[in-house]
């Protein structure tokens, strides 16, 4: 415990603005304050003076404003997925929106109305009811709104874009405490800067999506190779996927095979190469779609198949699993080079853990054909996205998952774009120019319209201009 966080606001204060809330304010004495302070990442141990757990949006403009009274800094949680631990400060308060995690959906428009608390699981169990869906991540356990703020791709994203675009419209707390609602129509400029600007500009409290006909059931499934012959599987992949239609969507990873009942058991624990396949659209389609990919090489396994989407969606979930320790870093492409390919393969020998993979998400299709100005988000050229997921349990093993992570990244960097995405940035400051590239300087003069004082400074942070 925090002695100095404790001391920071007496028990009196806290319960002052607890009587205010139809949520809870946690002191850090009280029960419960330590499970709502953590998040997903391990290496994340802060403690807050004040976490104030909102069940609505009052209780969102009642607590940044007794923030801003008390100057006191803020970060707001989500899902607290986020890998620099945004959604947790030292001797501030934590705005934790958990608790709003409703999601309504309106089947006959096709639009679905979600909390800042909802997880991309509890979005797809309500709009998979009515065989509806829109582009989300890959971990079900995933936050929605930190996911949204930042871009968002998964599965669905080279048929229907990131999950940006398909936002229709928001309501955001701005730094004034003052709710606004950003659509197209209303407050154009913020709802601009909320498209991949990140936490920048407010709190928000509600967005709306477009939905779209999705499953329930899909082809999907996973494709193992040894790591020896990753070399030529990846080359091949390359030619296949340059060609491949939106509806395909093909990742791969290159990791120690996980104990899962589809691997043979004598391949758990090898290091491997495994195919991440998805189809949009019939079986059959998607059957005759995705052979190519499945005629690569001898695999291991190939587990392609008939599967619900909303298991799908959390199929990963399993490797992706709270309580550890993570450092990740990321890098846009444009094109797989033989350079790229080769790095892989030498630095898959030298993975630090079991836990560690390297993955790379298949992009382009309907992600860049918006403008690079329409929104916040600027990777608008990136066909492919490496996310080193260096993943491990003791502290003791910090220096080595780091420093492996960083090299690798590094290496990569002759063949990669020079733009980050985001939601992968694992420190909490100094990639901001990579992270917003061109539409820097526009998110800086929007940042000192709704916020000038950056009352909103965990994040990525975009400061305001003079």
């Amino acid at each position: 415990m925090s002695k100095h966080a404790e001391q920071v606001l007496d028990t009196e204060t806290v319960e002052t603005l607890g009587s205010k809330l139809r949520g809870d304010a946690l002191h850090p004495t009280d029960e419960g304050y330590d499970d709502a302070r953590t998040i997903w990442n391990a290496m994340i141990d802060r403690y807050p003076a004040i976490i104030a757990q909102c069940a609505g949006t009052a209780d969102v403009m009642t607590s940044l404003a007794f923030a801003r009274d008390n100057d006191l800094e803020i970060s707001v949680r989500g899902g607290g997925h986020n890998i620099a631990g945004n959604a947790v400060c030292d001797d501030g308060m934590m705005i934790d929106l958990s608790p709003m995690s409703s999601v309504r959906i309106d089947p006959e428009r096709k639009i679905a109305r979600v909390g800042p608390g909802a997880t991309l699981a509890d979005f797809d169990h309500e709009a998979q009811m009515f065989g509806l869906a829109t582009p989300v991540g890959y971990n079900s356990t995933t936050g929605i709104a930190g996911l949204t703020l930042g871009g968002g791709f998964g599965w669905l994203s080279r048929k229907f874009g990131l999950t940006l675009d398909n936002l229709r419209a928001a309501d955001v707390v701005t730094a004034d405490v003052r709710l606004r609602h950003a659509s197209e129509d209303e407050n154009p400029d913020l709802f601009w800067g909320i498209r991949g600007g990140g936490g920048n500009f407010g709190i928000v409290t509600s967005f709306e999506f477009d939905l779209h006909e999705v499953g329930p059931e899909i082809l999907s499934g996973v494709i193992v190779h040894p790591l020896e012959d990753a070399s030529d599987r990846i080359h091949e992949y390359r030619e296949l996927a340059a060609d491949a239609p939106d509806e395909v969507t093909v990742w791969f990873v290159i990791r120690h095979a996980p104990p899962l009942p589809i691997i043979p058991e004598e391949w758990h624990g090898e290091k491997v190469l495994i195919f991440a396949a998805y189809y949009h659209g019939g079986l059959d389609e998607g059957e005759r779609a995705l052979e190519p990919f499945r005629d690569l090489g001898d695999p291991i396994a190939d587990a392609i198949g008939p599967h619900q989407y909303a298991e799908w969606q959390g199929a990963f979930d399993p490797l992706l699993a709270p309580g550890a320790r993570n450092y990740w870093k990321s890098h846009n492409f444009e094109e797989m080079t033989d350079g790229m390919i080769s790095t892989f393969v030498e630095y898959a020998e030298t993975i630090p853990t079991p836990h560690t993979e390297i993955a790379v998400a298949q992009l382009g299709g309907a992600t860049n054909r918006v403008p690079v100005d329409a929104t916040a988000y600027p990777h608008r050229d990136a066909e492919f996205l490496m996310n080193l997921h260096t993943r491990w349990e003791e502290p003791e093993q910090d220096e080595m998952c780091i420093e492996w992570a960083r090299d690798l990244h590094e290496a990569m960097k002759p063949h990669a774009t020079g733009g980050v995405y985001v939601n992968f940035i694992p420190e909490d400051v100094g990639e901001e120019r990579a992270a917003y590239r061109e539409n820097y300087e526009r998110l800086t003069e929007l940042k000192a319209r709704y916020d000038p004082d950056n009352v909103f400074s965990m994040n990525q942070n975009v400061e305001p201009s003079a």
